[in-house]
């Protein structure tokens, strides 16, 4: 996996510092919205750089990463305890697990992303009764951004964006 990931950035490095870099030599990049509760931030470095950092971070830390696409990683944490306080917000998840699903989405160029994320309770997760509740951002989950900020930008040549 780290070969992987050095080979990201090598290539996110070859990328930024060729002259004739253009947004043309990633595949065609989505438009992101940013929904109501989810939390954005723009990092200087590449989807691919954004997307390596993202998967190695929940390797380290054990979270299943259950989509991962060119734009998106979707990676989930089953809840194993009772949580009588989820229980009287969202109702019990008593035919199934509770997971909560971090869902990042991400676009732009060689030296700009902008990275979207939104958080889910999931109640029943994967059965027919499965519900989602959005989570509204808070300071936890901007950190977690933060976080991902700085570790996709370790490795970037590219210029700081605010």
């Amino acid at each position: 996996m780290q070969k992987l990931i050095a080979i990201a950035l090598l290539l996110t490095l070859a990328a930024c510092q060729g002259s004739t870099t253009r947004r043309s030599d990633l595949p065609q990049q989505p438009t992101l919205d940013v929904p109501s509760g989810a939390q954005s931030v723009a990092i200087a470095a590449s989807p691919i750089a954004v997307r390596a950092a993202l998967v190695a971070s929940a390797m380290e830390k054990g979270t299943p990463v259950v989509q991962d696409e060119a734009n998106m990683v979707v990676m989930e944490r089953t809840m194993t305890d009772a949580n009588p306080a989820l229980d009287a917000e969202f109702g019990p998840s008593d035919n199934g697990n509770r997971v909560i699903r971090i869902r990042v989405r991400f676009t732009g160029d060689q030296c700009r992303t902008l990275a979207v994320q939104d958080v889910a309770v999931i109640n029943n997760a994967r059965t027919a009764l499965e519900q989602s509740f959005v989570l509204p951002g808070n300071a936890n989950t901007m950190e977690s951004l933060r976080g991902l900020k700085s570790r996709a930008e370790q490795g970037s040549p590219c210029p700081p964006v605010s």
